[in-house]
């Protein structure tokens, strides 16, 4: 649930933007004052939408909504309501569309700036530096969390209140239309593709599907719009430039709108220039510049300088397990759990490599699955595990049936002693991590988040604290 402030808007007007009708009523000039999709959260004066979901179906929460002070429901189907004629239910034909309009109507009517960031890898920190740098300078309004779907965007739109100026919001997609549909929502301001590798590959084939479903993105930008597009990927340019679509770029390719130079790895950290001036970046690896360089360019459609973004960068700490550097007792543990594809496990890997300048620390890898790549499953795990041995990784405990092909493959291809121990699921691996993880371990936790591997941190912080 999330708390909406949308005094614009009474249940009259809602109707008429979602185009329902109206089964029972009540005073439909009455302002609702929030947006609800869980009833447990519902707070008086709101209006909640039931959405049928994978695990629960909203419409079973209908009565629980009113109970909390809901003033009117939107349902897609017969709740059998024959007890709640003195409420107001507005019958729509697809609750998720219904939501999905209302975020863009109030989108329209609202005066601040949409930002919209899409890509393979490195949506949420990017989002969150952006966020980092421009609110000191603006009153910004984020995504909660990676709310980046058909019900999370609109979620975020509704809930930028009054007086915000900036909405910063991720799109992603699981499957061709996904990101034409929200940028329609979003109408960004500036929109923005950091990348483009294999992921989901399940839902789109091929790399080239990706590349399109990602570009999409600029179809809803407003008239006067800017799009940003990573300049070092050759097939992003290339669509563009063929269809005659104006973008600015970033990278760290020569020519570029915005571009990193003089590129320097730490264990914890990565410096760079910009435009002549130093950054510190309190993070390490060369996607981190990437997703720094996005940043740059978006704060840049807002006239700060490098300077400007130098100086708040500096203090940024990173997203919550998106390489993640935690000190657990005298472990060193690089937390990236949150979710994994080929691109992402390749950059934790690299981060991972570089982080025991004197290589007498042993480097392990927690491995989970990497999830949704379709056909290329189990090509891209053996890829996967030619990475881990080019890192020089001392160990892998894989957890599941790929991550054990990303392992052995890893083994095969070591020219050094790579050992290697393998686990169904998380639970057993947690419960043998005493018996294989020693003091002074440099530990990368990384897998989809069909492992959820953030159990195996609890487990190191529950051992070694």
């Amino acid at each position: 649930m999330l708390k909406v402030e949308l005094k614009k808007f009474t249940i009259k007007k809602l109707a008429e933007i979602v185009k329902a009708q109206i089964i029972f009523n009540s005073p439909q000039d009455e302002f609702f004052s929030g947006v609800s999709t869980d009833s447990r959260a519902t707070q008086a004066g709101e209006c909640f939408f039931a959405i049928t979901g994978e695990n629960f179906d909203g419409h079973d929460y209908v009565g629980n909504a009113f109970t909390k002070g809901a003033v009117c429901v939107v349902v897609e189907k017969d709740i059998g309501c024959e007890d709640l004629e003195d409420k107001c239910i507005l019958r729509v034909s697809d609750t998720v569309q219904a939501l999905g309009d209302l975020a863009a109507a109030y989108r329209k009517e609202t005066g601040y700036k949409v930002v919209a960031i899409t890509g393979s890898v490195g949506k949420t920190t990017t989002r969150e530096m952006i966020y980092h740098v421009l609110s000191r300078h603006f009153e910004i309004h984020q995504s909660p969390k990676s709310f980046n779907n058909k019900i999370g965007l609109p979620l975020t739109l509704l809930g930028a209140g009054q007086g915000v100026e900036i909405v910063i919001a991720e799109l992603g997609s699981n499957h061709p239309g996904e990101i034409g549909y929200l940028t329609e929502i979003a109408a960004p301001d500036i929109a923005v593709v950091i990348n483009v590798h294999p992921a989901h590959l399940e839902g789109f084939g091929d790399l080239h599907t990706i590349a399109r479903e990602k570009l999409s993105i600029s179809e809803g930008l407003m008239p006067s719009g800017v799009f940003i597009i990573n300049g070092d990927f050759g097939q992003l340019v290339s669509f563009c430039m063929d269809r005659n679509i104006a973008f600015r770029s970033f990278g760290k390719t020569a020519g570029l709108d915005y571009r990193a130079e003089n590129i320097h790895f730490e264990s914890s950290s990565s410096k760079f220039a910009i435009e002549g001036v130093e950054v510190e970046l309190p993070l390490p690896g060369a996607g981190n510049i990437e997703n720094a360089l996005a940043a740059y360019a978006v704060c840049r459609q807002f006239d700060l300088t490098a300077a400007d973004f130098a100086k708040a960068v500096r203090t940024f700490s990173g997203a919550s397990m998106r390489a993640q550097m935690l000190q657990v007792g005298t472990l060193t543990v690089l937390n990236d759990c949150y979710n994994a594809n080929p691109a992402s496990m390749e950059n934790a890997l690299e981060i991972l490599a570089g982080m025991d300048s004197d290589e007498q620390r042993r480097l392990v890898f927690i491995c989970g699955d990497m999830a949704e790549l379709g056909q290329q499953t189990e090509s891209l795990h053996v890829e996967l595990g030619r990475h881990i041995a080019e890192a020089k990784v001392g160990l892998v405990i894989a957890v599941g049936e790929l991550a054990k092909i990303a392992a052995e493959a890893a083994q095969e291809n070591a020219g050094y002693d790579l050992k290697i121990k393998c686990f169904n699921d998380t639970v057993s691996a947690c419960n043998n991590l005493h018996e294989i993880i020693k003091d002074y371990d440099i530990i990368l936790v990384k897998g989809s988040r069909t492992a959820k591997l953030e159990s195996a941190i609890e487990k190191l912080k529950e051992i070694f604290s």
